[in-house]
């Protein structure tokens, strides 16, 4: 299918940014890695919030550091962070330095949340493509989706091969680096309208600027709902998502395959193909996430109408596993992540029309606040909820929660 717009390098840089982005080698087994530790649900929880708070203290910050500085010096200062984060899981093993390996993931995510976003926009609004931003950020999405995808298969090699979960932080600094110097070389002008004088007083002046136009941002209802729809979505769907490792490595340790391997390269061979697939369709469907969105006349039918979806994704999932039907419940979890990367593009679309460029990287990190800040409360819950009901239930009960939310969050349909 042709691409409605010229693919220059700057879109393949683009695209390169997010499928080096991705090879978070660890993720397809994050919660079993930490399981391995001897980390309850309720710890990997209180891991998962530690994070999402140190995002969250840190998304202010970090969006007036990218509108004043600029955008391109915040993702260095991210993927940095990020390369510290990694180090310490590789080397440690104890809770209290995973926590201290999660703020600096924090202050990764921080610095990043939003930031790149706002580079493609900058280059739309140049480039007079705005128009296309919903296609154009599916696109690049999708070669972050094929990132996971390929990480996914290397990651499965790698405990396959080692036994051993650790050396997957340890190969993840390796696209890192490399996307660190991609970063590094982005044109300057992506960065938007930035002041040559970088003095106290003009430092003072600009960060008051951003935060007024920041906070005109909360009195638009539209663009709350708009924000805050994407962020419940997200914050439902990133505190969960992880819960379908123990769910398949139950599944793959239940079949009559490789019987003579080891629990750890028994289940990695099946997580990994999982994921494999999951990734494969869920770039796919960011690529045609315009295409989707318009079969619902207008986008804010389209964001509604998935955002119901998911919560009953969610409901089903934890009641396939609550009841042991595996295959329903990963088959349905497959839908929930296929949903997530529909609506993202719709979701900063959407978004976008509701917020200034001037201030888009700030508003994005808005978005990703309120995100965290639905993770950091979520995330202990629902381990607190698997350890004393199971993993099912606790994804039931989320699920009924993320559909009674949509009252809330519902976004204005008119086109």
């Amino acid at each position: 299918m042709a691409t409605p717009f010229k693919k220059d390098v700057m879109f393949y840089r683009f695209s390169a940014y997010g499928f080096l982005k991705n090879l978070r080698f660890f993720e397809p087994f994050l919660i079993l890695l930490l399981r391995d530790t001897g980390q309850s649900f309720t710890q990997i929880g209180l891991l998962y919030a530690i994070r999402d708070v140190a995002t969250n203290v840190l998304e202010i910050p970090t969006g007036v550091f990218a509108d004043i500085f600029g955008r391109r010096k915040s993702m260095v200062m991210a993927f940095a962070a990020y390369i510290v984060a990694f180090i310490i899981f590789y080397a440690f093993s104890n809770f209290y330095l995973f926590a201290l390996a999660m703020i600096f993931f924090g202050a990764g995510e921080a610095f990043r949340s939003g930031t790149h976003k706002a580079l493609i926009l900058e280059y739309l609004k140049q480039n007079n493509l705005t128009h296309l931003k919903v296609d154009y950020y599916g696109y690049t999405r999708s070669a972050s989706q094929m990132g996971s995808a390929v990480n996914s298969l290397i990651a499965a090699a790698i405990v396959f091969y080692t036994g051993n979960y650790r050396y997957m932080f340890l190969a993840a600094t390796i696209p890192y680096v490399l996307d660190l110097f991609n970063l590094m070389t982005y044109p300057k002008w992506l960065d938007g309208e930035l002041s040559p004088d970088h003095s106290r007083a003009n430092l003072s002046a600009q960060t008051k600027e951003t935060l007024a136009a920041f906070g005109a941002m909360f009195k638009h209802a539209d663009a709350l709902r708009a924000i805050g729809n994407s962020a419940g979505f997200m914050g439902f769907f990133k505190s969960t998502k992880d819960y379908l490792q123990p769910i398949l490595q139950a599944y793959a340790l239940a079949l009559p395959l490789f019987v003579s391997l080891d629990d750890t390269r028994r289940s990695a061979v099946l997580i990994g193909v999982v994921y494999f697939v999951i990734y494969l369709l869920t770039s796919y469907a960011s690529r045609n996430a315009a295409r989707f969105s318009r079969r619902f006349g207008n986008l804010g039918r389209a964001i509604n109408g998935t955002f119901l979806l998911g919560g009953i994704f969610l409901l089903i999932a934890g009641l396939a596993a609550q009841e042991h039907w595996a295959i329903i419940s990963i088959v349905v979890f497959l839908g929930f992540y296929v949903l997530q990367n529909l609506r993202r593009p719709m979701n900063v679309g959407y978004i976008s029309d509701q917020i200034a460029s001037k201030v888009m990287a700030s508003g994005l990190s808005v978005e990703s606040q309120l995100t965290t800040i639905l993770m950091a409360v979520l995330a202990p819950i629902l381990g607190a909820l698997a350890d004393a009901f199971g993993v099912g239930a606790a994804l039931a009960i989320f699920g009924g929660g993320m559909i009674a939310l949509l009252a809330v969050v519902k976004v204005r349909e008119s086109r």
